[in-house]
C-alpha cells in the first residue's frame, strides 16, 4: 500500500493540480472544442474514402465485393468528392472551430474571430496561383499552421481591441456594418504579418510556412507513434481519471493535432499506394486501447452483469449498453473506479496492456494501421474495423483484448465483489435488526 499512497499523493499534489490548470487554459479548450466542431465532416469524408477502396482484392470471385469494386472503378471521382470537400479541407474545419472557440472563451464575436482566422490560415498556406487556390496544405499537413493561424489571429484581435486600436462609427450605424469597419484594421495587420512572411519562407526556403511549421514539429509527430510515448500518454490520462479529473478530455485535446496529422499522413500514402506510415491515430486509441472506454472497461462491465454484489449486477446492467458504445462514466464513478484501491492495478494498466498488445501487431502487419477517422462512440469491435479499411483482423484482435482484459480484471474485481457483499450483508443484517425490535411500551 505504501507504493498506491505514493503514487496517489503524486497524482493529487502535482499532476491533478496542473491538468486542471491546463485543461482549463483557454487556448487548449478551444483546441480541443476546434477539433470537435470539424470531427463530422472528418468522419464522412473518411467514410468516403473507405467506399471509394473496397476492402476485395482485384481479382475476387466474391459478388459482393465484385459489384463494389465496379461500383467504384466507375464512380470514383464522385465517390471521392466528399472526401476532398471534407478531409481534404480539414484544416479549414479545425481553423474555423478553434478562432470560434477562443473567440468565445473571450467573450469576443465568434463568427468574426473564427472569419479572421480562416483568412490567417488561407494567406499562410494557400497562396493563388493562376487565379487558383492550392490545397496541398488544406488537409492533414496544415493542421499544426491552423491552430497557429487560429490563436494568433484571436489573439491579435483581442490586443487591438484591449486598446482601442479599432475604427468605431457613430451609434447610429447598424452593429452589423459597425462591425465589419472594426474588422478592417486586423485584417490589415494580418495582412501586414503573414504574407510578407510568407514571402520570406518561399524565398529564403522554398517552402510555404506550413512546411515549416511541420518540419518543426516533425519530431513530436515521429515520438508520438513510439509505444514509450503512447504508453507515457496513457498514464498520465488514467491516473488522472482514477483522481477523478476526466483526463481523456486533457490528453486528447493535446494529442488531437498529431491524431489528425498521422491520419492525413496515412490517408495520403494511402491513395497513393504507398507503405502506411503511422500508428498513433484516434482509431488506434478509442478502439484498441480503451475497450469500452478510459480503463478498458467493458470487461469490468461484463464481469459486473454476473455479480453476486446488488449494486455491482445492477450498475453492470444499466452500464452495458453505454460502456458498448464506448461511454463509461457511470462504470467510473459508479462503482466507483476513482480512488477505488482495489481496482487501480487494472484501471490503469489494462489499458497499458492492450497498447503493447496492439503496437506490436499492428508493427507486425497483423492488422492495418488507421486510414479512416471515425466517431469515437462507435462499438469498439466496428470502429476498429471501419478505422483500418472495414478488414475483419481488428476486429479479432479487439476480441482477442476484450478477453485479456476479462483475466486482468477478473480477480481484482472478485475482491472488490468480496468487499461489497459484506457491506451489503452487514447493511441487510441492520435492517432485519431495525424490523424486529419491539415497540416502546407506551405510558
Amino acid at each position: 500500500m505504501k507504493l498506491y499512497d505514493t503514487i496517489i499523493n503524486i497524482v493529487e499534489r502535482n499532476i491533478a493540480p496542473l491538468a486542471v490548470k491546463i485543461g482549463n487554459q483557454k487556448h487548449i479548450r478551444a483546441m480541443r472544442d476546434g477539433f470537435i466542431i470539424a470531427m463530422p465532416f472528418i468522419i464522412v469524408g473518411s467514410f468516403a474514402l473507405v467506399l471509394a477502396f473496397p476492402p476485395f482484392a482485384e481479382d475476387t470471385q466474391n459478388a459482393f465485393g465484385r459489384a463494389w469494386l465496379d461500383f467504384a472503378s466507375a464512380n470514383f471521382d464522385n465517390i471521392m468528392m466528399p472526401f476532398q470537400m471534407t478531409m481534404g479541407l480539414m484544416a479549414i474545419f479545425v481553423s474555423l472551430g478553434i478562432g470560434y472557440s477562443l473567440a468565445r472563451a473571450y467573450k469576443m464575436d465568434g463568427i468574426t474571430c473564427a472569419s479572421l482566422s480562416l483568412m490567417s490560415f488561407l494567406v499562410a498556406s494557400a497562396p493563388a496561383t493562376n487565379d487558383t487556390l492550392s490545397m496541398g496544405h488544406m488537409s492533414g499537413t496544415g493542421i499544426f499552421t491552423a491552430v497557429i493561424s487560429a490563436f494568433f489571429s484571436v489573439e491579435l484581435l483581442r490586443i487591438l481591441k484591449k486598446y482601442n486600436i479599432t475604427i468605431r462609427l457613430p451609434e447610429q450605424v447598424p452593429p452589423a456594418i459597425a462591425r465589419s469597419f472594426e474588422m478592417l484594421i486586423p485584417v490589415v495587420v494580418v495582412f501586414l504579418t503573414l504574407f510578407p512572411l510568407s514571402l520570406f519562407v518561399q524565398a529564403q526556403y522554398d517552402m510555404l510556412i506550413p512546411d515549416l511549421v511541420l518540419q518543426m514539429f516533425r519530431p513530436l509527430v515521429s515520438a508520438s507513434n513510439t509505444l514509450p510515448a503512447i504508453i507515457g500518454a496513457l498514464l498520465v490520462c488514467q491516473l488522472l481519471w482514477f483522481a477523478g479529473i476526466h483526463g481523456a478530455a486533457i490528453v486528447v485535446g493535446l494529442l488531437s493535432p498529431i491524431f489528425l496529422t498521422n491520419m492525413g499522413a496515412n490517408q495520403a500514402a494511402y491513395l497513393a499506394g504507398e507503405p502506411i506510415p503511422n500508428v498513433f491515430t484516434q482509431p488506434f486509441w478509442d478502439f484498441y486501447i480503451f475497450i469500452g472506454g478510459s480503463g478498458a472497461t467493458l470487461a469490468l462491465v461484463i464481469l459486473m452483469m454476473f455479480s453476486r454484489s446488488v449494486h455491482l449486477r445492477s450498475l453492470g446492467r444499466m452500464s452495458f449498453v453505454p460502456g458498448f458504445f464506448q461511454i463509461n462514466e457511470p462504470v467510473i464513478f459508479g462503482s466507483p473506479l476513482v480512488l477505488n484501491p482495489t481496482m487501480f492495478i487494472p484501471f490503469v494498466f489494462a489499458p497499458v496492456l492492450n497498447a503493447v498488445i496492439a503496437y506490436t501487431a499492428v508493427h507486425m502487419g497483423i492488422v492495418g494501421m488507421g486510414i479512416s477517422q471515425t466517431a469515437w462512440t462507435a462499438p469498439a469491435l466496428l470502429g476498429a474495423s471501419w478505422g483500418s479499411g472495414w478488414t475483419l483482423s481488428p476486429v479479432l484482435l479487439v476480441i482477442a483484448l476484450l478477453v485479456m482484459d476479462l483475466f486482468i480484471y477478473l480477480p481484482f474485481f472478485k475482491m472488490f465483489e468480496k468487499q461489497l457483499l459484506e457491506e451489503e450483508g452487514k447493511s441487510a443484517s441492520k435492517e432485519q435488526g431495525s424490523e424486529e425490535a419491539p415497540a416502546p411500551a407506551t405510558a
